[in-house]
């Protein structure tokens, strides 16, 4: 159990104690936030209210791709099992959403009565209608709302027919200001060449940089995420590298669920503060009496200007206003003559939860994800290559040799004696400084050296004897052949003499 104290007496008499971070979301939102928006008109114009489900919600991943680019096959390879309504083939079109959920027992659920339930975060889509529930609505809004309230997004395209056609370009377009949610995956990699698979990547690289305008690259994963054996097998590792790259990203959701929620309530919070200043601004220009609906035109019209002045006004981020085009249309259908004057007492509020509470709530966001499992996500494919032989790089690079009776080393072992001997030793040993002329040789940075020499070093002393330096070797050619270092020697690397025996 967690709890912080305000101590600002300003703010409140009594205390606030919350026990856990998304208790204390929740009641920020409810008391500080939903003012404000309600205020204002917010969820007419971006985003229903937030409901409880939103902030006790398992952390939720939102697959999207085109037709056809194996997006059923991902979530079937990521559970190894059918799912209720799954079905694999061409489609004509991908205008729908499922949601994949845990449960006591399996069944589908229709999206009428789904969006009812308020045990589950979907009750606020209500708002787009039925022709959401029964197809034909603005798919567009809909990812958006889904963008604000899942902890990744991931975007899938096939490596054997690339293309990002206009109407998912302005879908991707639709997650802007969610970008840090964003994953990529290169699919069915496995079906060109090495030398085709760099092209295609680097213009998925190309293509995507036009349309997410970030300042980091998105990171793409590359693979083929299905259990069939692999078309072209060249880049196995390579494959087997970045899968388990996305199962590491997806692993970490859970630990981080409350750092996303806290990081898009205050994303959420800033909208809604430029979105109380445009209103406010578009009140305090319109006229009492005569000429409103004129003036209504000539502000919608200028709203580019009105955003400018916002801006210089109150030191805004252009990147915090909302979409001037979406915003003028959604304009064109208010009456401006309920829109409210500005609150300064509501805007502080929010203002004192951003300054204050935010950063006490991130103290306990650190101490819950202090307590949670190193491994969060089981089953499925992330149990298949956690341990045994087939886990990721089991028996490769420094793990070579971990099952054979005899030491890995040994067979190489002549060779490196050789140079041994060479090397002026004293008593079976070589300092460290004869021991650097032979291993610069190999190029590697002194930072890289000095860990090899550290894991070589078995008794501590500061000298390595025979079987010492032919340990040293192998691990420098474990790192020249691309693989990375232990941070401790493993049970099968250490030299037989060095071994404790019972």
């Amino acid at each position: 159990m967690f709890s912080w104290v305000s101590k600002d007496a300003r703010r409140k008499k009594e205390p606030e104690l919350f026990q856990t971070v998304a208790e204390g979301l929740r009641q920020l939102y409810a008391q500080k936030l939903l003012p404000l928006e309600e205020h204002y008109r917010f969820h007419e114009f971006h985003s229903p209210a937030l409901e409880d489900a939103d902030f006790d919600n398992k952390p939720m991943v939102l697959l999207v791709g085109q037709y056809s680019t194996g997006k059923t096959t991902f979530i079937r390879h990521l559970i190894e099992q059918d799912f209720p309504g799954m079905r694999i083939g061409p489609e004509p079109t991908t205008d729908s959403f499922i949601a994949v959920m845990h449960g006591p027992t399996e069944g589908m659920v229709p999206g009428n009565a789904l969006v009812v339930d308020p045990r589950r975060p979907f009750r606020k889509l209500n708002a787009f209608g039925n022709a959401f529930l029964n197809r034909g609505y603005d798919f567009a809004a809909v990812l958006e709302w889904f963008a604000e309230r899942v902890d990744r997004i991931i975007l899938l395209f096939d490596a054997h027919k690339l293309d990002i056609s206009d109407e998912f370009s302005e879908v991707i377009k639709a997650l802007k200001n969610h970008e840090d949610k964003i994953r990529v995956v290169l699919n069915k990699a496995d079906q060109i060449e090495t030398q085709q698979l760099m092209w295609v990547y680097g213009a998925l690289m190309w293509s995507l940089g036009k349309i997410i305008n970030t300042p980091e690259v998105v990171r793409v994963y590359i693979g083929s995420f299905w259990s069939h054996p692999l078309l072209i097998p060249d880049n196995r590792k390579l494959f087997e590298a970045e899968e388990q790259d996305l199962f590491k990203d997806i692993q970490s959701l859970p630990r981080n669920a409350a750092l996303w929620k806290l990081n898009d309530l205050i994303k959420r919070a800033r909208l809604a503060k430029v979105h109380a200043y445009i209103i406010s601004s578009l009140k305090k220009e319109m006229p009492n009496v005569f000429g409103k609906e004129s003036k209504k035109k000539e502000l919608v019209n200028n709203l580019g200007e009105i955003y400018q002045k916002i801006e210089r006004e109150h030191q805004i981020s252009p990147g915090d206003f909302p979409n001037l085009h979406k915003m003028q249309e959604l304009l064109q259908t208010q009456d401006f003559s309920k829109f409210q004057a500005l609150k300064p007492k509501l805007l502080g509020t929010v203002d004192d939860m951003l300054a204050n509470d935010i950063t006490r709530l991130m103290v306990m966001v650190h101490q819950e994800e202090s307590l949670m499992p190193a491994q969060v996500v089981k089953g499925g494919a992330f149990e298949g290559t956690m341990k045994g032989p087939f886990g990721h790089g089991y028996g490769e690079g420094a793990g070579e040799g971990i099952d054979d009776v005899e030491w890995v080393v040994g067979k190489d072992k002549p060779t490196y004696y050789e140079i041994f001997y060479t090397l002026s030793s004293v008593n079976g040993k070589i300092t460290g400084a004869n021991a650097k002329k032979e291993m610069v040789k190999s190029k590697l940075p002194n930072t890289v050296l000095g860990k090899i020499w550290k894991l070589a070093d078995v008794d501590r002393n500061g000298l390595l004897d025979d079987e010492e330096f032919a340990l040293a070797n192998h691990l420098i050619k474990v790192k020249l052949e691309g693989h990375e270092l232990p941070a401790d020697l493993p049970p099968h690397l250490i030299p037989p003499s060095k071994r404790r025996h019972e």
